[in-house]
């Protein structure tokens, strides 16, 4: 008898990798699979840093492969707890040469929709809804590290300034003995 309270993995939810019709779409973010340590700051109108924080990001693939999900757990800070702050649901639209994301934040009481597309060398996510200005960033991608960050305009679009930056280190697997 399965115990209630003991998480397991959802029946179908995971994949092994990307599915093999779209493997070379899906490397934008499949580039990404694997475990990241976080260190994030935000930053006031003023671009100011106003907070520190440390956190990890988690990413897998999910749906038979067609898609991307991650995981994005931040450390309490009096206590160093984790606390998982929220998750991207991303897949690749063939139709807009595009990635749909959806970010979910019980947390924040957030969801958010966007399309993702590459330009040049950075990972741009502009929201599907207008009337957010606000657009994330994936830049400065190595195998082994890479930035985000979020901006806002409160000019139409016209100029943006940063409101947050992560910078992520992947997470040296490490090898357990038989």
């Amino acid at each position: 008898m399965k115990n209630p309270a003991t998480p397991l993995p959802l029946e179908g939810l995971g994949a092994d990798g990307p599915h093999p019709e779209l493997a070379a779409k899906l490397a934008l973010f499949g580039q990404f699979i694997g475990d990241w340590s976080i260190e994030a700051q935000w930053y006031g109108s003023d671009g100011v840093v106003t907070r520190r924080a440390a956190g990890e990001l988690h990413f897998g693939w999910i749906l038979g492969g067609r898609a991307i999900q991650d995981v994005w757990i931040a450390y309490k800070e009096d206590s160093g707890e984790k606390l998982a702050a929220g998750t991207t649901i991303r897949f690749y639209d063939p139709v807009l040469n595009g990635w749909r994301c959806i970010w979910i934040s019980p947390t924040q009481n957030v969801v958010r929709t966007f399309l993702a597309i590459k330009v040049g060398g950075e990972i741009v996510l502009e929201p599907a809804d207008e009337t957010i200005h606000e657009r994330w960033i994936f830049s400065e991608i190595t195998a082994n590290s890479f930035r985000w960050r979020a901006q806002e305009s409160t000019d139409e679009r016209k100029t943006w300034q940063m409101t947050e930056e992560m910078r992520m280190r992947r997470m040296i697997d490490l090898v357990r003995s038989p």
